[in-house]
């Protein structure tokens, strides 16, 4: 059996690499895709957590994160694609610059 510390090094190791991710990126996909392991990351946690406690609580948890996270993942997309048709680009640069517009 593989020891909780395993998963939670696993976890954390993912975590900071969306998180490095989202700091260094420009491109809002990529931006986006690293929330996304941020999420996973967590998700990760939460069955290790669970199943170390023989509790099925954070499974379920777990479920409805991945459920609200395709929501999320939906609705993000549709604007990514309606921002790309009017700026013809996803580069951050060039929506900082609708606040002055």
């Amino acid at each position: 059996m593989v020891p909780l510390s395993f998963y939670l090094a696993l976890s954390a190791t993912l975590f900071f690499i969306g998180a490095f991710s989202f700091l260094t990126r420009r491109n809002l996909i990529m931006m986006f895709i690293s929330i996304e392991i941020m999420l996973n990351s967590v998700n990760i946690s939460l069955v290790a957590f669970s199943h170390y406690m023989q509790d099925i609580r954070g499974q379920i948890l777990a479920l409805f994160v991945i459920a609200i996270a395709g929501g999320a993942v939906a609705v993000g997309l549709i604007i990514l694609v309606l921002a790309y048709r009017n700026k013809k680009t996803l580069k951050l640069e060039e929506f900082k610059l609708l606040r002055e517009e």
